[in-house]
């Protein structure tokens, strides 16, 4: 009997499901040991690569020869100095490398750059080696990888399954071990949708963090580059070396300490995350894809997790603005002069969508702005009673078949949870979280402000490893090894004793800078308390003694970490800001006295508290 594709892309994946660990820990500790060399991995990614011809996840498979060059470099790099020394990874074919044409799937649009694209150019740097130029939906423009002139781009689990788009290839190489991480970029879902659809981590970074030099663009003032990977710790490695700002690039941003890449870890406590209700969620008939979703969170309210409903609506208007608004106009002048002097060239669904985009008048997108800053207000307001957002990364897999006989729509459907990101300056990493009943990858989004990448990856980290998968297709476990522990970097904790307790003359310090009372409660019992001379107001000094201490009464307060340092730099002598042992044996930032302020102050340890001592005069 003839095999059906599918049977055909399970038995391939069989072929190669106990091959080479492609992680890049696994081939780090195979180069160090001798065991592997950099050109023997990718002469054996070549070979396998022939095996998944019908995959079509190829635009330009780069040769021994084209390779060369930078096999040749690693001779003169170490391992210690270049983090991803020797480590394969494979580009979307929109994005520039040196010598190798970008076509965007589009061969009547291809050029052959002299340089390589910012982001690879760092990689590159950093000792990675490029494997080839990866398909996509023509010009950016899908979220599921049939829109291509190179053929649809076929899902690594599932033959007859789409791979999701459109950085259709980029997702696909990587999880059929053709390379241990990829770039693709993402203006509606294109860095989310095939992450999930593959079981990887996609990584959408904020915008700017990544320069957009050397990428052709789909929307230039909302894409970005993203990295696939198989788990936080190598997607955490390869934004570090992918980041940074870039002056060539009008969008390229700094980015802020709270974000850099020491800020990754395992982010541990409690965590307030939101969930659409059950009456917005939409999964499209596909009742694998629901129970996954709500084992998901069955399985996250049980590590701690705790849910709090957010209204969807506004954040699914600001994504309706992106297909129906004037921001398919980005398109059309991507496309340019193509599309006015050879529109045939372009891809049919690909043409359809982007051949209104010349004819929104300027007034439609003022009136566009207007509103996405009328949402983004409503939308961010609920985004700040919450550590994060959690959606489906998609609402349904659709079968290739499925996709081309309603491309339009079923593309519409693929971006219900992920088209408002960009539109609003979000960042946002999606996680694989389990295994449908029919064996194909599920997972979710995590959504946050812009610049919360390391803290969304901390959460990601936490989340596989309580929900631990494989990497990609491949026969080996994905779960990150980080779990150095780190703490919310949004807010900062502080205690207070005295003039800044609430009802006291000075809370309004707190008050005008964003802080919340987290609670009330007391010092360890090894201090002792002061009333201070001077004043108006009367303050307190808090001193350690751990033979003659007692509990005070304190608050701890959770100030904007931005604000922190303004309120800091107002704290007069004698007083300043220590570690604070709490009743529960943490510790805190918060309010000390230096010695030799008691020199004239007045003891009211016996008190137990300031406002008990105020009551007393």
């Amino acid at each position: 009997m003839t095999a059906t594709k599918t049977e055909l892309g399970n038995d391939l994946n069989d072929e190669v499901s106990n091959e080479l660990d492609m992680g890049i820990d696994a081939l780090q500790s195979k180069y160090a040991a001798g065991e592997l060399t950099p050109a023997q991995v990718m002469e054996d990614i070549r070979q396998r690569a022939e095996q998944y011809k019908e995959y079509n996840i190829w635009i330009h498979l780069l040769s021994q020869a084209e390779q060369s060059q930078w096999l040749s470099e690693l001779a003169h790099k170490s391992p210690d100095t270049h983090p991803l020394w020797g480590i394969p990874f494979v580009i979307k074919d929109n994005i520039d490398l040196a010598g190798i044409p970008t076509t965007t799937a589009c061969e009547e649009f291809a050029y052959v750059s002299e340089a390589s694209s910012q982001v690879v150019q760092q990689l590159i740097d950093a000792g990675a080696i490029p494997v080839g130029k990866a398909n996509l939906d023509q010009f950016a423009t899908g979220l599921n990888g049939t829109r291509s002139p190179y053929g649809a781009c076929h899902n690594a689990f599932d033959f007859d399954y789409i791979s999701g788009g459109s950085s259709s290839g980029s997702a696909v190489s990587v999880a059929l071990g053709l390379a241990s991480f990829s770039l693709g970029t993402d203006t509606a879902g294109s860095g989310r949708i095939p992450a999930c659809f593959n079981n990887l981590v996609g990584v959408k970074p904020s915008i700017g963090l990544l320069s957009a030099t050397g990428l052709v663009p789909a929307c230039r003032s909302l894409d970005c580059i993203t990295i696939f990977a198989y788990n936080t710790d190598d997607a955490n490695l390869v934004l570090s070396m992918a980041e940074g700002f870039d002056i060539r690039d009008g969008y390229s941003r700094a980015n802020p300490f709270a974000n850099q890449a020491r800020q990754y870890g395992l982010r541990t406590g409690e965590l307030k995350v939101g969930v659409i209700p059950a009456h917005q969620l939409k999964f499209f008939g596909d009742e694998s894809y629901q129970k996954a979703y709500e084992a998901t969170l069955e399985k996250l309210q049980a590590e701690g997790f705790q849910f709090q409903e957010i209204d969807f609506v506004p954040f699914d208007e600001t994504a309706k603005l992106l297909y129906e608004g004037p921001w398919v106009s980005e398109r059309y002048i991507a496309t340019q002069p193509l599309i006015d002097e050879n529109p045939e060239a372009i891809f049919p669904v690909v043409r359809e969508i982007i051949a209104p985009g010349g004819k929104p008048p300027a007034t439609a997108l003022f009136s566009a702005q207007y509103r996405i800053n009328d949402l983004k207000q409503i939308c961010l307001a609920q985004m700040a009673q919450v550590d994060c957002l959690l959606t489906p990364t998609a609402g349904r897999h659709f079968t290739v078949a499925e996709m081309l006989a309603e491309p339009i729509k079923r593309n519409s459907e693929l971006g219900y949870y992920t088209n408002f990101m960009n539109l609003l300056d979000l960042a946002s990493i999606a996680v694989p979280t389990m295994m449908t009943e029919a064996n194909r990858p599920f997972g979710i989004t995590l959504v946050g402000s812009t610049f919360s990448d390391r803290m969304l990856m901390s959460i990601a980290n936490r989340i596989q490893q309580a929900l631990p998968l494989k990497k990609g297709a491949l026969d080996v476990m994905a779960t990150p090894t980080n779990k150095t522990p780190v703490a919310s970097t949004k807010t900062m904790d502080v205690m207070v004793c005295g003039a800044h307790l609430t009802g006291q003359p000075l809370n309004w310090q707190l008050i005008e800078r964003g802080a919340i009372l987290k609670s009330s409660t007391t010092t360890a019992p090894i201090y002792r308390m002061y009333a201070l001379a001077g004043g108006p107001p009367l303050r307190p000094g808090l001193v350690l003694d751990k033979e003659q201490g007692a509990a005070i009464e304190v608050e701890v307060w959770s100030v904007p970490a931005e604000n922190f340092g303004s309120f800091v730099a107002g704290i007069p002598a004698p007083l300043g800001i220590g570690k604070v042992t709490l009743e529960d044996d943490s510790q805190v930032s918060g309010f000390i006295c230096e010695p030799c302020g008691i020199e004239r102050a007045t003891e009211i340890t016996h008190l137990k508290g300031w406002k008990a001592y105020l009551a007393s005069l």
